[in-house]
């Protein structure tokens, strides 16, 4: 006869985890949202008025900003989001400024594994099912 802790430790709980991460990853993206802002929807006088400035640049700086910020507090993999910061030209100073750590502690901690990616040695970034 299975006992309850025997069955706990054998069973899959693969579609558990996938569930906690999706869920996780949704909380994530709508606390950025809250603080950082969201964009005008295509075609609204407000997106209008935006087109040709650099606002919709800024806030999606300052989106990813944010949502790396929440992923470092929470214990997120933030990769996906060092990438895209790096990708639209934030600096290390700037992501070192959100970290709370200097722009060379930044660049150490995290430049490996950025340059990884970009370089296309390590696909696996942004495959959750891949990740460690």
């Amino acid at each position: 006869m299975t006992t309850i802790p025997d069955h706990v430790l054998t069973v899959d709980v693969t579609p558990a985890a996938n569930a906690v991460t999706a869920a996780a990853v949704a909380e994530h993206d709508r606390h950025a949202d809250a603080i950082a802002g969201v964009p005008p929807l295509p075609g609204t006088p407000e997106w209008e008025a935006e087109q040709g400035t650099d606002v919709p640049v800024q806030r999606e700086t300052a989106w990813r900003l944010v949502a790396f910020r929440i992923g470092l507090a929470a214990g997120l993999d933030l990769l996906p989001h060092l990438v895209a910061l790096r990708h639209t030209g934030v600096s290390w100073d700037t992501i070192g400024r959100a970290a709370g750590i200097t722009r060379q502690s930044a660049h150490e901690r995290w430049a490996p594994r950025v340059a990884a990616v970009v370089e296309g040695h390590d696909r696996t970034a942004f495959d959750p099912a891949t990740r460690p």
